[in-house]
């Protein structure tokens, strides 16, 4: 498998138990950053009445779509190339996912995460997103700041994000917060619910 991750082959089960409740009827998901499609291949087999929608940015399009076609089962559709400060698809979708991207996207793109999700969610759809977070400006684990002080090393503009600004950027965006669940590793799975409707 191209850009297999070994932290993706660790939490999929997890975060598959997590969304079991929110996803009992048929939907349309779209995942944003799905990556070498390990989180889509695990969870569209444990859940067939999701039909899941993969999208990377454009340039890892094709190694995606490759990991893709060898074992995807029939509900996930062809990867999409998507870069979320650009024209999101024009379908609606009743979930959108992202694992592990909000801390490498700069903070403008965070914020056009959020607005691209407001404006591709059906009403009543779930905002989930699992990663690193800090609460009251302080880190939850001693290797989160150590992360963090990577990813800003790397990248001034990256950096493990303050649940506090999340949380006003989805709420502004016509999202009320569901549940924060605490994962492995020091991550978080968070759940928000449109509620913003024509």
């Amino acid at each position: 498998m191209l850009n297999f991750s070994e932290a993706s082959e660790r939490n999929k089960r997890p975060i598959c138990q997590h969304l079991i409740p929110y996803f009992t009827d048929e939907m349309q998901l779209l995942e944003i950053g799905s990556g070498s499609g390990q989180h889509a291949l695990y969870i569209a087999d444990q859940l067939p009445q999701v039909f899941w929608q993969p999208s990377e940015q454009p340039q890892y399009v094709e190694a995606l779509a490759l990991n893709l076609e060898q074992y995807a089962p029939q509900n996930i559709a062809t990867p999409i190339p998507l870069d979320v400060r650009e024209e999101w698809p024009e379908r609606t979708f009743n979930a959108i996912f992202s694992a592990n991207t909000l801390h490498i996207m700069s903070w403008s793109c965070v914020q056009a995460f959020f607005a691209g999700a407001g404006r591709s969610l059906a009403p009543n759809g779930y905002l989930i997103v699992y990663g690193p977070f800090r609460y009251q400006n302080a880190f939850t684990s001693m290797s989160n700041q150590a992360f963090d002080q990577m990813l800003k090393a790397r990248d001034p503009n990256s950096g493990i994000r303050d649940f506090e600004a999340i949380n006003a950027l989805a709420n502004e965006a016509g999202f009320m917060l569901v549940a924060d669940y605490e994962m492995p590793a020091n991550n978080q799975l968070i759940i928000w619910q449109y509620t913003e409707q024509d």
